[in-house]
């Protein structure tokens, strides 16, 4: 069960205006289930992207950048789960193109202007003509309150969908913000094994956009690791269509330049957040805030030395407090010059370590008593600046093994 993570309601996901979404049961992988998504974008939207570090990354992504460095305008968004179309070298990457020659015809737009995206068993040929066949049924179901069922649409090894929503005012103008993500396990940063992607009606120059992406993947979805893995087909896209009637923001530093930010971070930290509550096996979410560094670099090393750390991972998963794990996680980060006699080590509100030994009013029943939570703060303090950052993570369990080593069959 994914930890305080409930499903959403199809009635707290606004609907945005010039953005309609459609959904098909196409057989990619098996049979009767939710697994292709289409999002059609009305004419002047604008979109932007950032994807996995992978360098073996899928074909999907390579045309992705491909049609985003092309400028044309991007008009569609084509989402099949099921099959990752990685590993699939020329032969993927030409499946990948006649997947979006096809909904464009079906739409009326040119194929780069349509972003195809994958997710699902890597190595394997994308059965492209199953999913041809079900995109007249997509497009045909085009719809804009259709959140909820894209949501259930990507998903793969999820339990739970994933969406988010917010409204704020901006010029006057009510101005919405909603995106879906899946993921659950091959999560780490750079950016996790998961597709995210938000819209919004708002009116922003394509420069602020791109901007406003970056700034929203680096306070969500670059702070998340269930697994150390990085996927192939990572992908996060942000959308505005323009339509919300308020004048063109063209930086980020205006008033209604912050008040979208806010938004859009907003949903995407939330749906960052829930999948590592959705994390494969996960019973516990672990929030891990390195303090008192020099800078913010350094700080999400630790953090990230913890969070990936299989031995911290089982130890919460066991509610053992075994935390000079912990302080190995961070000596081991990568800091050359760290002081460990000035480390101070708390688990929530329990002093564990203080100058780099244990703290001498620590009792282990107390590590216990916090190891036991579904929610837990580790926090680390280098004395060293007045530098911050956090992660999130989830603890490791047997489940995390009969999931990936039963997910093919």
């Amino acid at each position: 069960m994914p930890v305080n993570l409930t499903a959403p309601r199809a009635a707290e996901l606004h609907a945005v205006a010039g953005l309609r979404i459609g959904i098909a049961m196409a057989g990619i992988r098996k049979a009767n289930r939710k697994d292709l998504v289409v999002f059609a974008l009305d004419e002047g939207s604008s979109a932007a992207g950032v994807f996995t570090r992978n360098r073996f990354c899928a074909a999907p992504v390579q045309l992705c950048r491909e049609h985003l460095a092309a400028g044309s305008g991007i008009r569609a968004l084509l989402i099949n789960t099921g099959n990752a179309n990685a590993g699939t070298g020329a032969d993927g990457l030409a499946r990948a193109r006649r997947s979006c020659e096809s909904l464009g015809r079906l739409i009326g737009v040119e194929p780069r202007q349509v972003l195809p995206f994958s997710t699902g068993v890597i190595m394997e040929t994308l059965p492209i003509d199953r999913l041809e066949a079900g995109l007249p049924a997509a497009v045909g179901a085009l719809k804009p309150d259709a959140w909820l069922d894209a949501a259930e649409g990507i998903m793969t090894t999820d339990t739970c969908p994933k969406a988010a929503s917010r409204q704020v005012q901006i010029g006057g103008r009510t101005v919405t913000v909603t995106g879906i993500a899946k993921g659950a396990g091959m999560i780490r940063p750079d950016m996790a094994t998961m597709l995210g992607f938000v819209a919004t009606d708002a009116a922003i120059v394509p420069s602020a956009l791109q901007a406003l992406l970056h700034e929203a993947a680096d306070a969500s979805f670059n702070r998340i690791t269930v697994d150390g893995d990085t996927s192939t087909n990572d992908s996060f896209v942000l959308v505005a269509t323009q339509r919300a009637g308020h004048a063109r923001i063209e930086s980020l530093d205006s008033d209604e330049g912050r008040a979208l930010r806010d938004a859009v971070v907003a949903v995407s930290v939330q749906l960052a957040q829930a999948i590592v509550r959705d994390g494969e096996g996960a019973t516990k979410f672990i929030t891990v805030r390195v303090e008192g560094g020099r800078d913010a670099s350094e700080c999400r090393r630790v953090a990230y030395a913890i969070a990936h750390s299989p031995l911290v991972k089982t130890a919460f998963f066991a509610s053992d407090p075994n935390l000079g794990r912990i302080l190995a996680a961070v000596g081991y980060a990568g800091i050359a010059d760290l002081d460990q006699g000035m480390i101070d080590l708390h688990l929530d509100d329990v002093h564990v370590a203080r100058q780099g030994g244990r703290h001498p009013e620590y009792r282990e029943e107390q590590g216990q008593r916090v190891m036991k939570q579904a929610e837990i703060t580790v926090r680390v303090h280098l004395h060293r600046g007045s530098a911050s950052s956090e992660v999130w993570t989830c603890d490791l369990s047997h489940d995390y093994v009969s999931i990936n080593a039963d997910y093919r069959s």
